[in-house]
């Protein structure tokens, strides 16, 4: 009997220790680590490559230590931050204890905490407007904004959408408010002392009218030196903000865009009591849940005017251009977010004896997950110069352009990121949930796609001609490189491409079904330009010269400028795809012998 119960006994015991701690803690080692607790700025070589090729040498020397500090803080303690404030969404009170309809939000300390960090400790909301901030003698260049908030929106998201707001409105003041609104207000705006500072926000969407704003009904009475508001606002970011610019309709003005003012609500008086406007309802959104949305009724609310009364929506629209650039900057920090979750994953998870990135369809994958997120990346950085140069007819045609195409990406990056993740990435313990919901509200804010691609195609091309300073400033880009022959003509011919279809689908109404493939084509032309600029330009000074891998990528696989399928005219990518998912520079001469290749 014993000979037979003692072979059978250890076997036992080893199959009874597999459900102990000890074991269970072994079995996770298998699971896949996600991004925190890593520095978000230096594990992104491709923004410090391209930062010295954009921006003045001595404001980076002078930025940089500021982008490190983000960079550790985006990994760390502004993730926790995040996660908590996720989890603990804002909380609308309709009445204070003594039954007062004083309603007010209750947020999580989180959220305030990443207020402070946003607006106190780094002046986001002020760097491009006034001198001082970060120590720097001068207001900063859109560049050198957009970079923080591009490093932000790697660990939070929502909190950026009031952070926008406050600086955009507050331009909006400066432009347009009188002298009296312009001192009572701007530099309580612009403040980093959260005892003055006031936040703003921007009250657009009715219930006639999102993206056909020329619909709103909220009426503006004119009622001596200033005006009161009667009607609601749909959708309302930032809600319980201390100030809101919006369009209302003065009475007795003219219907649609052309009778809409432009006003200055807030949200407490003079006298310190609440103005007459109730939140009465949060949006249960798909995602930002940190940030309030809110519907607003409005019963003779106070607001003051900006500019002149039938010029509103013009005057809202100049604020268009850097609200699509910061749309395009959180996309671009958001798919950095999401390709290096997968990086992680794909260097750490193992499957079918291997691990996942020595696996040739994985890796492919997540070249695709590459691609975009350095087309943004390069789209940011050129439209941000552009910017800085005031207005141009390119910066005209480029930002609903990038915002279209920049914003649809990170879809698409976000969703599969989660899919290198596997079933981990659908659980709300880990962060690709998350970035999944995120990224669907580019699609809407600042006009959805479609109203993106009518802009730039019917209005910017067919209309203002804003395509042709673009194409030459493309084409000038092109000619200040040094690039093997076959491959300059090939991006050559693919400007030509997509400029001659957007100028053929703007030139009849009846071509508007192609209105977003025209859209898509101009943004793939500029990148694959800049991609390959920037990357020769790195690669001759003896850097990393793999963009122009990513630029043959873009030509290859978004403006499709080889019929067909040919896996002779792939061949390519099998060297090509160890080169830029190495760690390694890629040096001009492997990646120009690629290129003809």
């Amino acid at each position: 009997m014993n000979d037979l119960v003692e072979p059978v006994l250890p076997r036992r015991l080893s199959t009874i220790r597999l459900a102990g701690r000890a074991a269970s803690a072994k079995r996770a080692e298998a699971v896949a680590p996600d991004c925190s607790g890593l520095d978000f700025y230096e594990i992104d070589p491709s923004l410090r490559d391209l930062l010295p090729l954009y921006m003045d040498a001595p404001l980076l020397a002078h930025l940089t230590p500021h982008l490190q500090r983000l960079g550790r803080l985006a990994g760390g303690r502004l993730n926790d931050l995040s996660i908590a404030a996720e989890k603990h969404p804002p909380v609308l009170h309709p009445r204070d204890r003594f039954g007062r309809d004083e309603e007010w939000i209750e947020h999580h300390p989180a959220y305030h905490e990443m207020e402070k960090i946003a607006y106190y400790e780094f002046g986001m909301h002020a760097m491009s407007h006034r001198a001082g901030v970060l120590g720097w003698g001068a207001p900063m260049p859109p560049l050198a904004k957009q970079m923080f908030h591009y490093l932000f929106a790697q660990a939070e998201f929502g909190i950026l959408c009031p952070v926008n707001v406050t600086d955009s409105s507050s331009e909006l003041v400066h432009r347009f408010g009188s002298k009296e609104i312009r001192a009572r207000f701007l530099d309580a705006l612009w403040s980093q002392d959260p005892a003055k500072h006031l936040r703003c926000t921007q009250f657009m969407t009715e219930k006639a009218g999102g993206s056909d704003a020329g619909a709103a009904e909220l009426t503006a009475v004119r009622d001596g030196d200033h005006w009161r508001l009667y009607g609601e606002k749909w959708f309302c970011s930032n809600v319980d903000a201390d100030l809101a610019v919006l369009l209302a309709r003065p009475e007795d003005a003219v219907p649609g865009g052309r009778g809409l003012g432009l006003f200055l609500m807030p949200r407490t008086l003079d006298d310190g009591t609440r103005n007459s406007f109730r939140v009465v309802r949060l949006k249960d959104k798909l995602g930002s849940k940190s940030m309030p949305s809110g519907e607003i009724l409005f019963d003779g609310a106070v607001a003051y005017q900006l500019g002149d009364l039938d010029r509103g929506m013009k005057h809202m629209l100049e604020m268009v251009n850097s609200s699509r650039i910061s749309h395009l900057t959180r996309a671009a920090g958001m798919m950095r977010r999401c390709l290096n979750e997968a990086m992680v994953v794909a260097r750490h998870r193992r499957a079918f004896g291997k691990t996942l990135i020595d696996h040739p369809l994985l890796r492919r994958q997540l070249l695709k997950l590459m691609v975009p997120t350095e087309q943004a990346l390069s789209a940011l950085m050129f439209t941000s110069q552009v910017a800085a140069e005031g207005s141009s007819k390119t910066l005209r045609m480029l930002t609903p352009v990038v915002k279209y195409r920049a914003c649809r990406d990170n879809v698409s990056v976000a969703t599969g990121a989660m899919e290198v993740r596997g079933g981990n990435g659908y659980i709300e313990d880990w962060p690709n949930a998350r970035l999944v919901r995120d990224s669907h509200l580019g699609l809407l804010w600042e006009g959805t796609s479609n109203i993106n691609g009518l802009d730039a195609i019917q209005r910017a091309v067919g209309k203002e001609r804003a395509h042709l300073a673009l194409r030459e400033d493309l084409e000038a880009k092109l000619a200040g490189t040094s690039l093997p022959g076959q491959f300059r003509t090939r991006l050559a011919n693919g400007i030509d491409r997509a400029f001659a279809f957007a100028e053929e689908v703007a030139s009849a109404p009846e071509n508007e079904r192609f209105i977003r493939v025209a859209t898509g084509g101009l943004y793939h032309a500029l990148t694959a330009v800049l991609l390959a600029s920037e990357g020769q330009h790195l690669g001759a000074a003896g850097g990393d010269a793999r963009r122009l891998l990513l630029a043959r990528c873009v030509l290859e696989h978004r403006l499709n400028d080889r019929p067909g399928l040919s896996l002779k005219g792939l061949a390519w990518e099998e060297e090509a795809t160890s080169l830029l998912l190495s760690t390694d520079p890629v040096s001009l001469n492997q990646a120009e012998s690629l290129l003809v290749a």
